[in-house]
């Protein structure tokens, strides 16, 4: 079967192939629960999580002690969103963002039927909040706020420093889904007033279905699971030990990957029989070595030769969201004059998406291209190209040509 080009990779990311080797034993070899102490597999699976928590916890900033494993970013975000509601001694207020995921959204509107007072903030036309924006709307019972890292849908990043700052001099906590940022961009909670933060392995190179919740030391929230006290007492559910080993090998991965301008070693990508299935069906035959994986500072490059590329071949084409303030993998890209659906089923060559993944089920426009001022018809046509660790030039260049020669079909059709 012949693949289309990948750019969709804010949606998910393949499991890197050095991550799946290293999570592999964990499935029959070192099987145990983490819990069982009283014999060697249970002690090897419990020391491999230990490793895993010092994994993440080295790649943010934060204390091995902070790291709440879950399912994913949607459990983390519900675990600090509610959690905190639940265990707060004063104040219902809650700020957040139009431009969230609905992950975000879903719980502050399930915690407004509770009684909390939930404000969301309009962005610019950019896409970004600005922190007198934020200020004032913070209120003597505002309990916390959330704020999105860096946007799924236009890599927008918002102010995040800046924002948690003043969230704390006002006595608020400060909880961000940084699931898109993870990975992407240098995080160093040691030094940020941060406290909580969300994230989800998919995103990062490692399964499905594994995530975690950093809650700083002191910042008080109500478990949403109950039955073993397990994390801490914040999370109780036998632990899934492939993925957290998964995610402590994407973290130490990205480690290197977070710093996009430094000189460093990159550990080479097995090959042969070692490579994931796949990726050997995506790149070559069995026995064909996967392409080197791309460096950050060369993603940034692909990512400008992709949107220079298309804007210049396409006439009223333009970038949704800030130009400055975003990721170095990500641009969302309008297309004036064409059908949104009629547009994504044509783009049969490369893989792509016009919204999250999380939504794709919805027939309404981007919500968050709608809050940014766009109308329906250009929400519909506008397309986000997320690159990742094993995109190449050769698939830039296919999706340059392809979505100019699509969309020129469908504009002249519709104008004949």
């Amino acid at each position: 079967m012949n693949y289309p080009a990948y750019f969709d990779y804010n949606a998910t990311t393949p499991v890197d192939p050095r991550v799946l080797e290293t999570m592999l034993p964990y499935f029959n070899t070192h099987f145990g629960n983490a819990a069982s102490r009283t014999h060697v597999y249970g002690l090897k699976a419990e020391a491999a999580v230990d490793e895993a928590r010092g994994q993440l916890a080295r790649l943010l900033g934060a204390d091995r002690k902070e790291i709440v494993f879950t399912s994913g970013a949607t459990e983390s975000i519900n675990l600090a969103v509610k959690g905190v509601f639940e265990a707060r001694q004063h104040g219902n207020h809650i700020v957040t963002v139009m431009t969230e995921h609905k992950a975000v959204l879903d719980t502050c509107v399930h915690l407004e039927k509770l009684g909390a007072d939930v404000t969301y903030l309009q962005p610019d036309t950019d896409g970004l909040i600005t922190p007198e924006q934020f200020r004032d709307a913070l209120r003597p019972n505002t309990l916390l706020a959330s704020v999105m890292w860096a946007n799924n849908e236009t890599g927008v990043i918002q102010p995040i420093a800046e924002l948690a700052t003043i969230a704390h001099e006002r006595g608020v906590l400060f909880h961000t889904d940084a699931t898109q940022a993870v990975g992407k961009l240098s995080i160093n909670l040691h030094e940020l007033p941060v406290d909580l933060l969300s994230l989800s392995g998919h995103k990062l190179y490692a399964p499905k279905g594994i995530g975690a919740l950093v809650v700083r030391h002191k910042t008080s929230l109500i478990a949403q699971q109950d039955g073993g006290r397990h994390e801490r007492g914040r999370r109780s559910g036998t632990l899934n030990v492939p993925g957290i080993v998964a995610l402590g090998k994407a973290a130490e991965l990205a480690l290197v990957e977070t710093q996009p301008f430094a000189s460093h070693s990159r550990q080479p990508l097995p090959s042969g029989k070692e490579t994931q299935p796949f990726l050997q069906e995506l790149y070559g035959q069995p026995n064909h070595p996967v392409p080197e994986t791309q460096h950050l500072a060369s993603l940034q490059g692909l990512r400008d030769r992709l949107e220079t590329g298309i804007l210049k071949a396409v006439p009223d084409a333009f970038v949704n969201g800030s130009r400055v303030h975003r990721l170095p993998t990500t641009t969302n890209i309008a297309f004036a004059g064409v059908d949104g659906e009629m547009l994504l089923g044509s783009l049969n060559q490369i893989a792509v998406s016009n919204g999250s993944a999380c939504t794709a089920a919805s027939t309404d426009p981007s919500h968050v291209l709608k809050a940014m001022g766009l109308s329906d018809d250009l929400a519909y046509a506008s397309v986000r190209f997320s690159l990742g660790r094993f995109t190449t030039e050769a698939e830039v260049d296919l999706a340059i040509q392809h979505v100019s020669e699509v969309v020129g079909q469908l504009r002249h059709a519709l104008a004949n």
